[in-house]
């Protein structure tokens, strides 16, 4: 049975014409767990991170995830987990006996599945080998190292705690530790960048064999350093140049780029972060992390949690600071401002598959979008045109009620 049979329960959201159907089979689900120390808050960082104290509160803040998970689980009862992605901060920063005591404690609450992929972010200035060996005994098997650049004047611009040299070390300890799957997180655009130093971080990177890179534009958020103090960026013709020839230098070494900022060596893209791009499911626990729930009645509902540590931390205190179902009229732009980042967008029969609605409830907006070449003309898939993709906020305003 498809969401789209007549024989399908039918649920009304914020738009009385649009009726939605129920779940029939409800999409992968994956956990978010959010660590929000790092050593130093980074200029251009707008994530929910703060300064760490000398002795971090790993026992209270590992009993507080999993009563936060509890939680939680009355909406995913007999789902299994297919990823868990440990964000921050820097989640390195806790020790693994932290991270094992979570991770099993999490196993007992959701099955894993027998293929899950476990990720954790680290940043070079914390990286140790006997803990990173540590890591991967605990069943963690992929890492997402935050490199940013390898030249120590673009670092020191950025407010990085670690150097080139430490960075190049970071990659070849993870691979001695036993990870084959590792991603390095590296920035373009960096204040004073020329297009030779812009190839020669993604030169240094590509000779380390990592398994993914993500590489992106630096950009000036609010609530920033850099947003109230604007270093002097590349003009716009430099900044042209360097994703043309970034990208033509990735694939010629076989990373493919498979959504905006995200490049793979075959069959190694990032599962956790195709599943946000699909429309998947995600449970987030942990000082100001969002979660994404689908219920077999059609419900889909957006949740987020308690920003700060010490009010996450305090028991007079909810974990959770607000949610919120998603209407008919929100659904379309909720679903393509994900699917559209993918570089071949989506089937489209997932869009019927996880929002509920009916493909027709996109016609109008659909048919716009490839009249102005937006979204490419197919009708068994969703994806924005090259032009699309660079201007994939047009695009997506085109699904907005």
């Amino acid at each position: 049975m498809t969401p789209e049979s007549s024989a399908s329960p039918l649920i009304f959201g914020g738009d009385a014409q649009s009726p939605r159907a129920a779940l029939p089979v409800l999409p992968p689900l994956a956990l978010y767990i959010h660590i929000p120390w790092c050593v130093r808050k980074c200029p251009y960082c707008d994530f929910n991170s703060h300064t760490a104290s000398p002795v971090l509160p790993e026992e209270e803040y590992v009993d507080a995830l999993l009563a936060d998970l509890d939680q939680d689980l009355h909406a995913v009862y007999g789902r299994e987990l297919s990823s868990v992605f440990f964000g921050g901060g820097t989640p390195s920063l806790f020790s693994a006996e932290a991270l094992g005591r979570l991770l099993k404690g999490v196993e007992q609450r959701i099955p894993f599945a027998s293929d899950i992929e476990i990720t954790l972010e680290a940043n070079p200035g914390t990286f140790e080998q006997d803990k990173f060996v540590a890591y991967r005994k605990l069943g963690i098997n992929r890492l997402s190292i935050g490199i940013q650049s390898f030249q120590q004047e673009k670092l020191q611009a950025l407010g990085r705690i670690h150097n080139g040299d430490e960075a190049i070390r970071a990659a070849g300890m993870a691979r001695q530790a036993g990870f084959d799957n590792f991603n390095l997180d590296l920035m373009h655009g960096l204040p004073d960048q020329s297009l030779d130093d812009a190839l020669n971080d993604l030169r240094t990177a590509i000779a380390l064999k990592p398994t993914h890179l993500s590489w992106y534009q630096l950009t000036l958020e609010p609530n920033t350093v850099f947003w109230n103090q604007p270093p002097t960026l590349p003009e716009d013709d430099t900044l042209w140049d360097i994703q043309e020839a970034g990208q033509a230098l990735l694939a010629e070494h076989g990373y493919a780029q498979y959504e905006v900022s995200a490049y793979a060596q075959p069959g190694r893209p990032a599962r956790h972060n195709l599943n946000y791009w699909s429309f998947g499911d995600f449970i987030g626990i942990g000082a100001g992390a969002h979660g994404k729930l689908s219920h077999p009645d059609g419900r889909i509902v957006r949740t987020w949690k308690t920003r700060l540590p010490k009010d996450y931390l305090n028991p007079a205190k909810s974990f959770k600071a607000g949610e919120k179902a998603l209407t008919n009229d929100e659904m379309p732009f909720e679903f393509l401002m994900n699917a559209l980042r993918l570089t071949e967008g989506v089937e489209s029969r997932l869009y019927p598959e996880r929002t509920g609605l009916t493909l027709e409830s996109l016609a109008e907006a659909r048919r716009e979008a490839e009249q102005s070449g937006l979204l490419q003309v197919e009708p068994s898939r969703l994806a924005a045109t090259e032009r699309g993709q660079l201007f994939l906020n047009d695009l997506l305003q085109k699904f907005l009620t």
